[in-house]
């Protein structure tokens, strides 16, 4: 099973990587796979690397699911 899970753009670097917030932890990861990358950008990010694009507000749907799920199984 593969986890993709979306991140905030915060930092554009070098080499076509880039620091991503994932709920507020952050995170260096390649974006070589994205063209006009912008700060503020959410992407879909899976095992260091930017994979694509996603809605602000889907990405904020996502986190809030992943986040309920890790407090179920934590309780």
């Amino acid at each position: 099973m593969c986890l993709a899970i979306p991140a905030e753009v915060i930092e554009l670097l070098p080499d076509q990587m880039a620091r991503v917030s994932v709920d507020g932890v952050g995170k260096l990861v390649s974006v070589a796979l994205l063209d006009e990358l912008a700060i503020g950008d959410y992407v879909v990010l899976h095992v260091g690397f930017a994979l694509t694009r996603i809605d602000p507000e889907e990405a904020r749907r996502t986190l809030a699911l992943l986040g309920q799920l890790g407090a179920e199984v934590l309780a």
